[in-house]
């Protein structure tokens, strides 16, 4: 079969940082779907693991946990799928990728796509709704329909996940939405997806909520330059708020203690906890993207498609790996067909 795939971790600038391979085709194991891959999507997350992950010598290794695709086979012990049907998944991480013409993935982090979008708008959406919707209902404790009088500061809302958490926070929660964002087509991007508020993280966070004339937010979630915010939102968080976080900080770049005058809770969000540790409510994955495909057959929740890059190949990826490390983004980046 056809996939993209590295053997050393280089500058995406070179030509061998992702090559176009040929590899054997997997069999599904016991809980396992076997997946016609039609359409990819590229998180920070893939270029994070091509620089940190070398397989071993010899071996090739293929990145890529976004996916649109049709059954083709099942394992014996599957319940949930057959052969011909159309699903969309975000993957494991310790398990081969999406980037390759099939693809194995456990069933209970599968679900059906949704009808009313293509492969290519569907593939944008698993691996930043689930974090979105775990962080905000699982990690911060937001009851769905609750939230009244209560408002959620999104740090980097343009991105792919913030996208997402800026749709479920205003379309699920009576929340106030304020998201940040720093160019005038992203700060329209999140106004559109529904944010109340709009701020400029370019510039120091508690001035731009002062400024806006807003209260402190009760939660605030940063998804993408912690290290840079960090005393910002321990300075602007209410008393007994609740902080949450999705990237990576440098070692030392944040003092946690900064939140314990204002007893301010501190949560991780890492979709990939599920699959890797095969958790007991490993399945909730596979009913929150019901849930989700669900909603956007419904036109509460769209898309969040930022950019097509053309066929799945070597090339394309290269050049959408390269654009998440330009950290300017607006939605996600998709690619469809081999």
């Amino acid at each position: 079969m056809k996939a993209i795939a590295y053997q050393h971790s280089l500058p995406i600038a070179d030509a061998l940082s992702l090559q176009d391979v040929d590899l054997l085709e997997p069999t599904p194991l016991t809980r396992d779907l076997l997946v016609e891959v039609h359409a990819v999507a590229v998180n920070p997350v893939d270029a994070k693991v091509r620089m940190r992950a070398a397989p071993p010598a010899g071996e090739w290794k293929v990145l890529g946990w976004d996916a649109v695709g049709v059954v083709r086979a099942v394992g014996a012990d599957v319940q949930r799928f057959k052969p011909g049907d159309r699903v969309w998944y975000a993957g494991a991480i310790n398990r081969a990728g999406s980037n390759a013409q099939l693809h194995l993935v456990d069933e209970r982090i599968a679900a059906q796509a949704p009808k009313s979008l293509n492969d290519a708008a569907a593939a944008a959406m698993p691996l930043t709704t689930i974090t979105a919707w775990e962080m905000l209902f699982d990690r911060l404790g937001v009851a769905q329909g609750g939230g009244e009088g209560q408002s959620l500061l999104v740090v980097g809302a343009a991105g792919g996940v913030g996208s997402m958490l800026t749709q479920l926070a205003r379309q699920l929660t009576k929340l106030t939405v304020i998201g940040t964002a720093s160019r005038p087509q992203t700060v329209d991007w999140v106004r559109d997806l529904g944010a109340h508020h709009v701020i400029d993280h370019a510039r120091p966070l508690a001035g731009e909520i002062t400024k806006a004339g807003l209260p402190a937010p009760n939660l605030v979630v940063s998804l993408t330059q912690t290290d840079q915010h960090f005393k910002q939102i321990a300075e602007l968080i209410v008393p007994q708020g609740r902080f949450g976080l999705i990237d990576d900080p440098a070692p030392g770049t944040i003092e946690v203690g900064a939140l314990k005058s204002k007893s301010v809770s501190l949560h991780w969000e890492l979709m990939f906890t599920r699959s890797t540790f095969q958790t007991a409510d490993m399945v909730r994955q596979h009913e929150l993207l019901t849930d989700v495909a669900r909603l956007v057959d419904a036109g509460t929740l769209r898309t969040t498609l930022g950019e097509h890059l053309g066929p799945i190949n070597a090339a394309n990826l290269r050049r959408a790996h390269a654009l998440q490390e330009s950290g300017r983004t607006r939605g996600k980046l998709v690619l469809e067909g081999f």
